[in-house]
């Protein structure tokens, strides 16, 4: 007997009060996608005070994740994920309530996934295109992605899309963490853990509103670079603290090498001992830098075991053992 492995994909969506945009992004997630054989759409409502659940149960979406209160975009990804883990997904594809990315495109989304080229596939705006981009914040978008490749070890145009396509395995190995915003940290996760990340290039939709993600340009930028800095010391703690060991030990050097040099000529010996203080604190820094990049990568060795028995654990809870055939592959049974 032979048994084909039926793929289904979850689109979900993150909404607040997103009932005038909602519509538009239901009516143009396509029904039908080559190699998929079931689509689900599952919204996740993160405590909206308007009829946004209400417009997507009018369009016939069964699926919901609902917050009390707003919990931000990272948690209602977290959450949204685990969801669709439990709805049997083996691709996740995320987009915005606010009609932001074109959803027609889904199906090119998920292609190298069904063809095993790609864990995950991220869309690139090309930035350079959307018109409501300042030449500033096409600047900050570029600086961010090529800070993101760096500690990440990626090559992608546009690491802040969130139109995004997940293999149901890469889900399993990826822990977001940050509440703020999911995009950056994924990426370096992945990259550090090796999973193959493809990009394709889309153009986006009119704008339909302001983000609600952030307040400023000025906050955005701050607590994305917290989450790339924390994400990077979660995986590289030692590239941190060795250059930190190496700066305050090379400053802590000069002042020593001062006040040889002025003992040597002064009439007046020991009047420079201020040098020596100032080089002693340096050196106790380095030290420090050097105890603490330790006692980090054991914490980083700790949570790379901790994170292998989550992720079994999620295998054994969302019921898609080792045993049971990978996405897209043909088995041969025997009956």
């Amino acid at each position: 007997m032979i048994e084909v492995c039926q793929l289904r994909l979850v689109v979900q969506v993150p909404c607040l009060n997103e009932e005038e945009t909602l519509p538009l992004v239901l009516q143009s997630i396509p029904r039908q996608i080559p190699g998929i054989d079931e689509i689900i759409i599952l919204i996740i409502d993160d405590g909206s005070t308007d009829r946004t659940v209400e417009v997507a149960e009018a369009h016939g979406v069964t699926h919901f994740v609902k917050h009390a209160r707003n919990r931000g975009l990272g948690r209602s990804f977290h959450d949204g994920v685990q969801r669709a883990l439990e709805l049997g997904a083996d691709i996740v594809v995320n987009t915005d309530g606010d009609n932001q990315y074109p959803q027609e495109r889904i199906g090119d989304l998920v292609q190298p996934i069904i063809a095993g080229r790609a864990d995950i596939v991220i869309a690139d705006r090309q930035v350079h295109l959307v018109e409501h981009f300042s030449g500033a914040k096409v600047a900050l978008q570029r600086l961010g992605s090529k800070v993101v490749n760096v500690a990440a070890g990626t090559d992608l145009p546009d690491a802040a899309s969130g139109f995004r396509a997940y293999s149901r395995e890469s889900l399993m190995v990826l822990n977001t963490i940050t509440r703020f915003s999911y995009c950056m940290e994924t990426i370096i996760q992945a990259g550090n853990k090796k999973l193959k990340i493809a990009s394709i290039a889309i153009l986006t939709n009119d704008k339909t509103r302001e983000s609600r993600l952030f307040k400023s340009t000025a906050q955005h930028v701050r607590m994305s670079a917290g989450a790339i800095i924390r994400a990077y010391i979660m995986y590289k703690p030692y590239v941190i603290f060795t250059f930190f060991a190496a700066v305050f030990g090379v400053l802590g050097l000069i002042p020593f090498v001062r006040f040889a040099i002025l003992e040597a000529v002064a009439t007046h010996p020991g009047s420079h001992l201020q040098s020596l203080l100032l080089g002693a604190i340096l050196l106790i820094m380095s030290f420090l830098s050097v105890i603490i990049g330790i006692i980090s990568d054991l914490i980083r060795t700790n949570r790379m075991l901790i994170e292998d028995t989550l992720e079994h654990t999620k295998k054994m809870r969302f019921g898609k053992g080792e045993d049971l055939p990978e996405p897209g592959v043909i088995r041969s049974l025997v009956s």
